[in-house]
């Protein structure tokens, strides 16, 4: 049988910093049919730049404004479930987002549950192994600078 390359998404790590602590929290949604812990994630959309995509479904999915890294962070796989049942293999580019604004309106509000948690929870919720050590790598990279107190996002 033939083994069909992997499908493409494009999803943001969404961050911030606690304004109390400097903490940093990322954001977590929680997937429609499943209810697994996710990142919002898209399809390629024709004539949107990969960090415009991720922008875009952070604010669908979440109601995020902010603005993406224009280069990825980094990537992981996983078989996505599609109608019907069946599974595809997906690759997901992921870039960074710094939050800006949370908006109290949103397409799918209300279809899915969010949660600002620290990097390391984050990683203990999802199930996919590469994310989970990509958020772990966010964690440790993305850490204020002395500074700026600006966030330094870039994940080997």
């Amino acid at each position: 049988m033939l083994q069909r390359p992997p499908r493409q998404q494009f999803a943001a790590i969404c961050y911030r910093t606690k304004k109390k602590t400097g903490d940093l929290e990322v954001l977590l949604i929680t997937s429609r049919d499943t209810g697994r812990w996710v990142i919002p994630k898209g399809w390629h959309m024709p004539g949107k730049q990969p960090h415009a995509i991720a922008e875009r479904e952070a604010f669908e999915e979440a109601g995020i404004k902010g603005k993406a890294g224009v280069e990825p962070i980094g990537f992981y796989t996983y078989m996505k479930k599609l109608r019907g049942g069946h599974k595809v293999p997906t690759r997901v580019q992921v870039h960074a987002l710094e939050v800006k604004n949370l908006m109290k309106d949103f397409p799918e509000k209300g279809t899915r549950r969010l949660e600002w948690v620290s990097p390391e929870e984050a990683a203990n919720r999802v199930d996919e192994p590469e994310l989970k050590n990509l958020l772990l790598s966010f964690g440790k990279q993305a850490s204020p600078s002395p500074s700026s107190g600006k966030i330094a996002t870039r994940v080997a």
